[in-house]
């Protein structure tokens, strides 16, 4: 993803005085941006369609309702398909923006007005990272940053963080957007992964995602035919043979034979550990999303660079982008966003109402430290008060503004019964059961799940691929993995379990290596982002499931019934009795 330029200390103190002064009067900026965002849409016919027809607040909050995706979905429809009318902005919709099609089984197409792309460059210009700045040699012609950027030629329709790579407008900026490695003809190249890695000695290192980094790592290097730089992924070895991305590459770097024969013998040994800096010596630091799903991914980042550093800078979407971690080298589970109030109007949902409307929306500056909410957002594209679907926590507040921890994506859940299993609760059982698999040196390269309602009584199913190591795992491990699993999740499931016998035992299928790079190109061949992708936690698709059933090497199941005490047993447990 494009990376914030580095700042001169003019411009440096420049971005910091405007998140002092944004955040310090977050309230007031926030009325103005509602208040601009009703004024430049009143046009809209969404706007219309409910009442407001001015740029009148309360108006807004009284008859504008709380949307999903398929609330909108049609009037969405109605301007890909062509209608050029301001059907949910006063602007024109310059293009969509789509979501990774993941999390929900089916990608989102987001609309965007031309003026978004300056307000997200000026966003990136915002990542403030005193840290990262000083552990980053300064470019040069033997020294750049270098950025994973994985895209597909699109029209109409792009990943945000494509958009914002591939964007050539001027942007209203405290500083110029920082030039990448690679010419801008590569992000255009047809195969699924383009890396902006060119000047592979001297890399600096970021990426977004966690997983398109990954998988590019795992895959094969070889050198083009002209040996000038290395092509990698799940396709093997690509020729570029585009002749305007050559001449472009050729305008930036000369063949280096001996470089391109360096890097291939690196990259044969036996061990990938540490392969970032084998290749990179200089890499200071790695700017990648560790937060939420991704979380699971830092040991195999530790693994590839030894335990650099990760910058985990930004929180966004491809509706908007929302907030700046301050304190970006901190460890990922320290790490909190502070939402930047000029971005969009914002609203929060507390998590803990089970039935809702617009009345229980809370402001920005009104939330309360520690409580948890759904995001709600109105943009200047022509989203209003649409849930994002991400579930935030309270951490702190920069002045006025508060930052939050990113929880989980909600809905993401494993049912049967009357169980109810979040994807952070998933994640930390998961992690809980490959515990076990450390003494043979196995390691969980990926997995995901689905609630298996075939059977009778229906149960989970993990799907894991695993890094063998030099001992082969004995049956009854995996057993004990399944029962850790179990153990470790929610009172509601272990009653299903133990008691009710609601819930058949957990079964984890182990699957053959490269099985979740399949599930991902299915994914993309229905229209999924690479730029964009993560592996999917929970299975909805019965395509996907069927597609991992295909891989599946062997299955285990939990050998007894987890732990379950009856709630009033366990309060007198805890109280030492009545």
């Amino acid at each position: 993803m494009p990376e914030a330029p580095n700042l001169n200390p003019k411009q440096h103190k420049k971005a910091l005085e405007f998140i002092e002064t944004v955040t310090e009067n977050a309230d007031t900026v926030q009325k103005q941006v509602l208040s601009q965002i009703l004024n430049q849409n009143a046009c809209a016919e969404y706007l219309q369609r409910h009442g407001i027809s001015t740029s009148d607040v309360d108006a807004f909050r009284r008859q504008i309702p709380i949307v999903s995706y398929e609330d909108i979905q049609h009037d969405i429809q109605r301007i890909a398909n062509g209608d050029k009318s301001p059907i949910l902005s006063g602007r024109p919709i310059c293009e969509f923006l789509t979501s990774s099609g993941t999390s929900g089984g089916e990608r989102k197409l987001m609309p965007t007005i031309a003026e978004e792309m300056d307000r997200r460059s000026f966003f990136y210009s915002l990542q403030i990272r005193d840290e990262p700045a000083r552990a980053r040699p300064r470019q040069s012609r033997e020294s750049r940053t270098g950025a994973f950027v994985p895209g597909r030629l699109q029209l109409i329709t792009r990943a945000a963080t494509s958009s914002s790579a591939r964007s050539t407008r001027s942007p209203s900026t405290p500083a110029r957007p920082r030039p990448f490695s690679a010419p801008t003809p590569t992000k255009a190249c047809t195969p699924n992964y383009s890396v902006d890695l060119l000047k592979t000695p001297k890399w600096s290192g970021s990426g977004q995602f966690s997983h398109p980094g990954l998988s590019a790592q795992s895959g094969t290097w070889r050198p083009t035919g002209q040996g000038f730089a290395v092509t990698f992924g799940p396709e093997g070895s690509i020729r570029v043979t585009d002749p305007s991305v050559r001449a472009a590459v050729e305008r930036v770097i000369r063949p280096d034979p001996i470089l391109a024969d360096n890097i291939e013998a690196e990259c044969r040994k036996g061990s990938w550990k540490g392969i970032i800096q084998r290749i990179w010596p200089n890499t200071k630091y790695i700017e990648v999303i560790v937060t939420g799903a991704m979380a699971q991914y830092i040991p195999t980042l530790d693994y590839y660079s030894n335990g650099l550093p990760l910058a985990c800078t930004m929180y966004g979407s491809s509706e908007c982008y929302f907030g700046l971690n301050l304190n970006p080298m901190c460890k990922p589970n320290e790490v909190t966003y502070t939402l930047i109030p000029t971005m969009a109007y914002f609203e929060f949902l507390p998590t803990n109402r089970s039935e809702f409307d617009a009345k229980d929306l809370v402001p920005l500056t009104d939330v309360k430290l520690g409580h948890e909410y759904e995001l709600v957002v109105t943009t200047y594209s022509g989203l209003y008060r649409y849930q994002v679907g991400d579930v935030l926590r309270v951490a702190g507040f920069k002045n006025k503004s508060p930052q939050f921890s990113f929880i989980r994506r909600k809905n993401v859940a494993l049912s049967i019964d009357s169980d109810k299993t979040d994807e952070v609760e998933l994640h930390n059982a998961v992690t809980n059961g490959v515990n076990h698999l450390e003494p043979f040196g196995a390691t969980l390269v990926e997995y995901t799940s689905y609630a298996d309602t075939t059977s009778n009584p229906g149960h989970y199913v993990l799907y894991w691929e695993l890094r063998e190591g030099g001992t082969p795992v004995p049956p009854s491990v995996f057993e004990d993995c399944c029962l850790a699993v179990e153990e470790s999740l929610n009172s509601v499931y272990r009653q299903g379990r133990a008691s009710d016998k609601s819930i058949g035992p957990l079964e984890i299928r182990i699957v053959e290596e490269g099985a979740f790079d399949k599930l991902m190109d299915y994914a993309l061949s229905q229209g999924a982002s690479i730029n964009q992708y993560k592996a999917p936690r929970c299975l909805k698709s019965e395509v996907m499931i069927q597609l991992m059933n295909g891989m599946v090497k062997d299955k285990f199941f939990s050998p007894k019934c987890p732990k379950w005490v009856c709630g009033h047993k366990q309060w007198i447990k805890e109280n030492g009795g009545i």
